[in-house]
């Protein structure tokens, strides 16, 4: 089996079943969205459920040399590396256009700006309307990140990680969840009975976590499954 087609609830839940059924990773599959999960472009929880269908990129047989045929000489290094690398694509730009044509798509006419940094590669996408791009609390964006970083990888030697950005929507999307987590800290000290948020992606349940990991008198945790995964703020046991 090379080819599944997969639904569910958003276009990140689909990929996973379909990877996890092919045995396989995102870096060794192409992806092709089928079905949106709603109406908007790259919406992320709706009536329709996301369909997706996942191809296994093959690598060509390597294709035997005829008897009495004299060997080829060995290459050097450096062809070798200027071989390897003619043709490649970079995956940041390649990202970065992949962007740009899903704007064209949703009617937006998009610029696109690369930052690298340490531990990441910024994407950081500037231009009118970008509240269609950004969605509910992030969410259309989160959707667009993965595709982004499937599709980077993909013209990639090694693992890179690219971060989505629209006009500081992250770091002020951050603050928002940290305000939040310290008005729910005081209300659970305040009330004494524990309080549990909304579901919330991986990385908004990490600033949770984080902004309360050093609180004196309440601890965090989460419970449920993806996507309806949520953080519970509750007050530490006395000792």
């Amino acid at each position: 089996m090379n080819k599944i087609v997969t639904s569910g609830k958003t276009i990140e839940d689909a990929v996973r079943q379909g990877l996890a059924k092919l045995g396989t990773t995102e870096d060794k599959v192409a992806v092709n969205v089928l079905e949106q999960p709603s109406k908007g472009f790259l919406g992320l929880i709706g009536v329709k459920e996301a369909k997706v269908e996942l191809t296994l990129l093959e690598e060509p047989d390597s294709v035997p040399s005829p008897q009495g045929s004299a060997p080829e000489p060995p290459m050097s290094s450096s062809a070798e590396a200027e071989e390897s690398h003619q043709g490649n694509k970079d995956p940041y730009e390649e990202a970065a256009s992949f962007v740009r044509d899903v704007g064209k798509n949703m009617g937006l006419d998009l610029n696109v700006e690369t930052i690298h940094g340490k531990d990441n590669t910024v994407l950081n996408i500037s231009g009118h309307d970008l509240g269609l791009l950004i969605g509910r609390r992030g969410q259309t964006l989160d959707a667009l990140q993965y595709l982004v970083n499937i599709i980077a990888n993909r013209y990639s030697d090694s693992f890179i990680r690219i971060v989505l950005d629209a006009e500081n929507f992250r770091e002020r999307r951050k603050k928002t969840l940290e305000d939040l987590a310290v008005r729910l800290a005081g209300r659970v000290v305040r009330t004494r009975k524990e309080v549990t948020l909304e579901p919330m992606s991986p990385q908004e349940r990490k600033v949770i976590h984080s902004k309360l990991q050093d609180h004196p008198e309440v601890k965090t945790y989460s419970k449920g499954e993806e996507p309806n995964r949520r953080v519970v703020i509750t007050l530490k046991q006395s000792k």
